[in-house]
């Protein structure tokens, strides 16, 4: 109990150098780590701080699912108690996130990027298997197409399958997939979307000459009710496709591997999302992992500096650990090794905006 006494103390004496009163830091002082953000992350996330609360001395931290964007958000509103310590992110922070962290005081950012996982296009165990290409993908779900003179785009006429691709079924496009604030969805239109797109020769000239219609036509997608925002709750996404066997959604593999008995995922330019697929390279739609945490709260928030070498711990996420058996795909043993050491100097990112 002294310990945590003591902690709080010098969260007061912390928060009141950055602008927070006294009186005010020390009767909400936080004595537990505080994590928000990507729903992909959150499984990974979770695990690891059951294993620390019941581990060591400090309390289970609190993780919550937010979304990439909004837990970023959250995180760069500012330094103390108010806000959180650590934030999952399924992709990497972008240069406008950090400068509203910069903005608000929150400057000594330590990025941990934690392994990988694929995004999966997934229908129920039940119904038939699908095999895409990111072609077929982007034109099943562009708001835009090309039509049938070079330059021209028109509106997604396609309604089924087979109106993209003659080899594909005849069932009515209906894609349940993540919000714009969902690390899942930048990386989906990122990887799959774009990955199609390029394959229009007049389209993938545009990217040298004008970027910004380049990005509106791979990575918009449609309105029209064939795609359908789902939230950030992928066990919702999983209900609705056991219950429409010809609907798809779209998620990170390890939310696929720990429902194998509910779900299946297509294979995507030929290759089928498999744990050894993601880790060689060869499925086309992966991605790295990450969480961000804020050096000034370490040391201060009771347990942070303990939360983030568990989470780096060869226990967790090497390729025996405990992350890797809910579906995250390691990362090299040396960038593993380089990662833990930067974590535990708490090296922080370089900020542009520095």
């Amino acid at each position: 109990m002294a310990k945590r006494s003591t902690a709080k103390v010098v969260l007061a004496s912390v928060l009141i150098s950055v602008g927070i009163g006294g009186t005010a830091a020390a009767q909400s002082g936080r004595d537990y780590v505080y994590v928000v953000g990507s729903s992909t992350v959150y499984p990974f996330s979770t695990v690891v701080a059951e294993r620390f609360g019941r581990s060591t001395e400090f309390k289970t931290p609190k993780v919550e699912s937010t979304g990439s964007g909004g837990g970023l958000k959250l995180f760069c509103d500012g330094v103390g108690v108010d806000y959180p310590d650590v934030a999952n992110s399924s992709r990497a922070i972008k240069q406008s996130e950090v400068d509203s962290c910069a903005a608000n005081g929150v400057t000594g950012i330590v990025e941990v990027k934690i392994g990988y996982d694929g995004i999966v296009l997934a229908n129920a165990i039940e119904a038939p298997a699908l095999s895409v290409s990111r072609a077929d993908i982007f034109h099943a779900l562009a708001k835009e197409v090309p039509g049938e003179r070079e330059g021209e785009l028109i509106d997604n006429p396609h309604e089924t399958w087979a109106d993209v691709n003659p080899d594909l079924p005849a069932t009515r496009i209906e894609v349940l997939g993540p919000p714009p604030t969902s690390g899942t969805r930048d990386a989906f239109v990122e990887l799959a979307m774009e990955g199609g797109c390029k394959t229009v020769p007049w389209i993938k000239a545009l990217k040298d000459t004008d970027k910004n219609r380049y990005k509106a036509i791979c990575h918009t997608i449609r309105e029209d009710g064939a795609f359908v925002e789902a939230g950030e709750n992928d066990n919702l996404i999983v209900q609705k496709l056991e219950a429409n066997p010809d609907a798809f959604g779209i998620f990170g593999f390890s939310f696929l591997d720990q429902n194998a008995e509910k779900v299946k995922g297509a294979a995507i330019d030929g290759v089928k999302p498999t744990f050894d697929a993601i880790a060689d390279g060869d499925y086309p739609v992966s991605r790295p992992l990450f969480f961000y945490a804020k050096k000034a709260h370490v040391d201060v928030i009771p347990g942070l500096r303990g939360f983030l070498r568990e989470f780096t711990s060869e226990r967790a996420w090497g390729e025996e650990g405990y992350l890797s058996d809910r579906g995250l795909i390691p990362m090299p043993d040396e960038e593993r090794r380089q990662i833990a050491a930067d974590v535990r100097d708490l090296k922080p990112l370089k900020l542009a905006s520095e």
